[in-house]
């Protein structure tokens, strides 16, 4: 393993059916290359040793001998190598022949039977196999390479109760699957939900190789499949499409921290495994403590975590606004009034707030023009931000005001003797409150609520102003980080496209404008010069470790591995460090902001709410978390 992954293969080998001699060669030449790509467990296909297809064949004495022989000298093959593999194969125990999988590894073998053998339409699997226990008795192997694993033989996974299901919950935390899954019509689409599926119920790794080429067409086709799921989530597959002659094979690097997590957050499946007295059969292996210091160069990782990527990509950022929308309609239900006050900046958070709203709005069929949008510009405000803030409200058809801060916060200066000249907190945080209060009193005059816009990402890292814009009566961005306001935003933008160009044109200059709270005063050209993100760091980062620290509450090294992975091309290892101590800090001395944070819909996967998600002692330490920063920066 190494840095909490493990390295995994799902081979379609290449047979001639019942040529024992020619299988054991297709086998050998693919350990070869696996072993060059540093794989740690590879699986190959059911009865690949003889080819599944061999019909009344298997009653020969003569081919289940050979294939045991050559089953011995895989594991002989194997010796010296860190590469562990399961191959298929018959077998022969107690004048029975069962359809068997064997673990084998330069110190182990460990044989497992089929338990479901299909005996319909095309399959006749019970003319020539016996089943085996695994379904009553789950066997789990503990790998060399230091996790838990189970297999199963293809019919397995389709039977109700798969005998993974048992493995899983005796500690297996990777499943693999041989099969022989001959191709009809929509038969993968089920395969691939059935696969997904249980590596979700099941908290675990998936790992499914079926056979393809070279196995017998007399009556059906196979097709080389490989699939590798990981709790719920395909990350990896072979091209079905491409027709090959050939071994094709399948890698990517399976997460153990992430299922160890998910399991031990997740305290339905330590219920479930307390509800079920299941009694297993464990086979220890030496533990390798061979740790490569791998790239991740077979698993996708992306530097937007939170923000939806393939095909269904615009149905999920759909779905949220949808969240949202379903969120602020239900809080408007229960008001006696439905009046909004929302602070408009031109900014990221607050243009998302206020296209909720004006959404929410019409599903309800209540008047716009209840929505009261309140640009208040001060010392920092920028004329890009500015028109945009205004001709977004007046296109949108809501109540739109302007109320400048800058006499009121000059007043306030003057009130506590504090000199305008001196650009510190006190000089950004007092534009803040004047603003909160401002939205506040209007919505008292109003009876109407305060709409917050602030964003997962800045209670992260508390970079909000306390009783500031961290205050509202309902904070409808707060389970949405800030690298996920910016897809939706998007989204929305193409949404306008043919209704409204203006409209559109605007939300994605607003998208494309830099991320500022704009309280120190702009540049000479009017333009903004204060930055969020020469403060806190480039939000793509910060959202990366935001991402693994709650989701999986990775550990610091790992977080930095990963980052240093997906963002080799962006930063160094250096900046990387840099931006994850302030990530740290910020978060543990953050934290008494985020213990009164106003209600606010979680629509991710992480939320902050202290009423939900996440329950921390505002006065925690941090020097463990530091010290491992520390650590990792002795190494650098």
């Amino acid at each position: 393993m190494t840095n909490g992954f493990v390295r995994v293969a799902a081979v379609s080998s290449k047979v001639k059916v019942a040529d024992v001699a020619e299988n054991f060669k297709y086998i050998c030449e693919a350990i070869d290359t696996l072993e060059c790509k540093h794989v740690d467990i590879a699986v190959f296909p059911e009865l690949c040793v003889t080819g599944y297809t061999c019909g009344d064949l298997f009653r020969s004495t003569d081919l289940t001998n050979a294939a045991n022989q050559a089953v011995d000298a895989l594991q002989k093959y194997l010796s010296g190598k860190h590469l562990a593999v399961i191959v298929g194969f018959p077998a022969i125990e107690n004048d029975t022949l069962y359809n068997c999988a064997a673990y084998l590894s330069a110190s182990k073998r460990v044989v497992v039977k089929k338990s479901y053998l299909p005996d319909y339409n095309e399959f006749y699997e019970k003319r020539r196999f016996k089943a085996g226990s695994s379904a009553v008795q789950p066997t789990v192997i503990a790998a060399d390479c230091g996790i838990n694993i189970a297999v199963e033989i293809c019919e397995d996974l389709w039977a109700p109760v798969a005998p993974s299901t048992l493995s899983a919950l005796a500690g297996a935390e990777v499943i693999f699957n041989l099969s022989a899954s001959n191709d009809i019509l929509y038969k993968y689409d089920a395969l691939i939900n059935l696969v997904t599926s249980h590596s979700q119920r099941c908290c675990c790794g998936y790992v499914y190789a079926s056979s393809g080429v070279g196995e017998s067409t007399t009556d059906v086709v196979f097709l080389p499949k490989q699939i590798i799921a990981e709790c719920g989530t395909v990350i990896a597959e072979n091209n079905r499409y491409e027709i090959v002659n050939e071994t094709t094979f399948t890698i990517s690097d399976i997460d153990m921290d992430a299922i160890r997590a998910v399991r031990l957050n997740t305290n339905t499946f330590a219920d479930c495994t307390s509800n079920h007295d299941i009694e297993s059969q464990i086979y220890d292996a030496p533990h390798d403590d061979f740790d490569y210091e791998l790239p991740l160069e077979y698993r996708k990782l992306s530097k937007l975590p939170f923000v939806p990527q393939g095909k269904d990509a615009y149905r999920h950022l759909d779905e949220i606004v949808s969240m949202q929308t379903s969120a602020l309609l239900k809080r408007l239900s229960v008001l006696p009034h439905h009046g909004i006050v929302v602070g408009i900046s031109g900014g990221l958070d607050s243009t998302l707030a206020l296209m909720i709203a004006v959404n929410t709005y019409k599903v309800a069929g209540y008047p716009l023009s209840d929505i009261t949008a309140i640009t208040m510009p001060g010392f920092g405000t920028s004329g890009r931000t500015y028109n945009n803030a205004l001709r977004l409200m007046e296109l949108l058809g809501v109540d739109m005001q302007e109320i400048s801060i800058k006499d009121a916060v000059l007043q306030h200066f003057k009130d506590i003797k504090h000199n305008p000249e001196d650009i510190d907190v006190t000089y950004e945080n007092a534009q803040a409150r004047e603003r909160t209060q401002i939205l506040m009193d209007v919505a008292n005059q109003q009876n109407a609520i305060v709409l917050g816009t602030g964003d997962l990402s800045e209670l992260a890292l508390g970079w909000c102003t306390y009783n500031g814009d961290h205050m509202s009566m309902y904070g409808i961005n707060s389970g949405v980080p800030k690298t996920l306001i910016r897809a939706i935003v998007a989204r929305i933008a193409d949404g306008f496209e043919k209704e409204s160009p203006e409209i559109a044109a605007i939300l994605r200059d607003i998208v494309a404008t830099p991320i500022s709270p704009e309280l120190k005063p702009t540049d000479k050209h009017g333009d903004i010069a204060q930055i969020t993100e020469n403060s806190v760091g480039p939000y793509e980062l910060q959202d990366f470790f935001l991402y693994y620290w709650l989701k999986y509450c990775y550990s610091l090294e790992k977080i930095f591995y990963l980052a240093t992975q997906a963002f080799s091309d962006t930063y160094s290892k250096a900046e990387i460090l840099k931006w994850l101590r302030v990530f740290i800090r910020r978060f543990f001395t953050q934290q008494f902001k985020r213990s009164c944070i106003p209600d606010g819909p979680k629509v991710t996967q992480v939320s902050l709410s202290p009423r939900g998600d996440w329950r921390m002692p505002s006065d925690a330490c941090m020097n463990l978390w530091i010290s491992q920063l520390n650590n990792i920066e002795s190494k650098l």
